[in-house]
């Protein structure tokens, strides 16, 4: 196991502080006159070395009952999950929230595929001292957290699944056949996709400034509907796009659609497939155009011991930003007898 990077001092909205009893409560803003759900300040970044790189996190309810660790996806960071991180541990959890390798404050490493993500998170948690942890997850997420939980499934106590690429074994895929199931999204929501995956040197030359960089990512949350419509405002577009303005960030949170064209851009085989033993809640935002339009009927193949699917209304991709009440209460009431252990 890594050690910690200066355990002592963390990093929060940009000054180090040492952590102790005298210093400001983490979920205090940093600028008061600022909405909370859009602070990047509100939650303290710590920093840990797994796998010889450094990850960025933030915690909430530490040493509380039930250990969750939130995976965000693509076009996202940690800043994701910030209206459920507080509700959550005010309801008992002890949550835990990464920027996955190359994304956000967390550094690169050689690889960006799901198997790499999957052993830094796998790390994570036994760094944090966790026997037994859920995961939830959406996006690129997904499949880091079904990676997990097929890894270590004696450790990954329960997995909350939301609007997520699937595997793609010839096993999932004959039984999401024989149900008749729309396993395709429109194929002119998937250009994106193929271009990360195929051209991302030229895609990222070709948006070479910051404010090119914030406008392409920006189209995710707005005119790409993925969300559902005006779920995202302008303060909202701009706190979940600013990651991105650097484009060192940009270029390697590509690596995941790299990995999908080029065997050479994955770590390791993937044990992705279908999962018979970690008890799985299903959620599904339905207003979401990129995803499979049979999303939760598919991975109700994928899971044996699934709990729903349950559909969320007027809500798309981004079910913990757009839907968070629904998210910390379906999460609260699924891990319930882990809440009173």
């Amino acid at each position: 196991m890594s050690g910690w990077l200066n355990p002592s001092v963390h990093r929060w909205h940009g000054r180090d502080i040492d952590t102790n009893p005298d210093q400001p409560n983490p979920e205090t803003p940093v600028h008061p006159d600022i909405d909370p759900d859009i602070d990047p300040g509100r939650f303290i970044t710590q920093f840990i070395s797994v796998n010889g790189i450094r990850i960025a996190y933030v915690r909430a309810g530490e040493g509380n009952a039930c250990p969750i660790i939130l995976l965000h996806g693509w076009p996202e960071s940690k800043r994701i999950w910030w209206r459920v991180i507080q509700p959550l541990a005010d309801a008992g959890f002890d949550v835990v929230v990464p920027d996955l390798r190359g994304f956000g404050e967390s550094e690169a490493g050689a690889f960006g595929d799901t198997v790499a993500c999957a052993l830094d998170i796998a790390e994570l948690a036994t760094a944090l001292g966790f026997a037994h942890y859920a995961l939830a997850a959406g996006d690129f997420g997904g499949p880091v957290a079904q990676e997990v939980s097929l890894r270590h499934p004696a450790s990954v106590s329960r997995l909350v699944l939301f609007n997520s690429p699937l595997p793609l074994d010839a096993t999932s895929r004959s039984r999401w056949q024989a149900a008749g199931l729309r396993t395709r999204a429109a194929m002119d929501a998937a250009d994106y996709f193929v271009r990360q995956g195929t051209d991302a040197d030229g895609l990222a030359a070709d948006l070479s400034t910051a404010s090119q960089r914030l406008r392409y990512i920006a189209t995710f949350y707005t005119s790409r509907f993925w969300a559902h419509p005006g779920a995202f405002d302008s303060a909202s577009v701009a706190f979940h796009s600013s990651p991105f303005a650097d484009a060192a960030v940009l270029r390697s949170s590509f690596r995941p659609y790299e990995a999908a064209f080029q065997a050479d851009a994955r770590s390791g085989p993937a044990m992705l497939g279908p999962n018979p033993s970690t008890e799985t809640l299903i959620l599904y935002g339905p207003s979401d155009h990129v995803l499979y339009p049979d999303f939760d009927r598919m991975a109700a193949l994928v899971f044996t011991k699934h709990v729903g699917p349950f559909i969320v209304r007027d809500c798309g991709h981004f079910v913990p930003w757009e839907a968070p009440n629904v998210f910390v209460s379906a999460t609260r009431v699924f891990c319930r007898d882990l809440l009173l252990r």
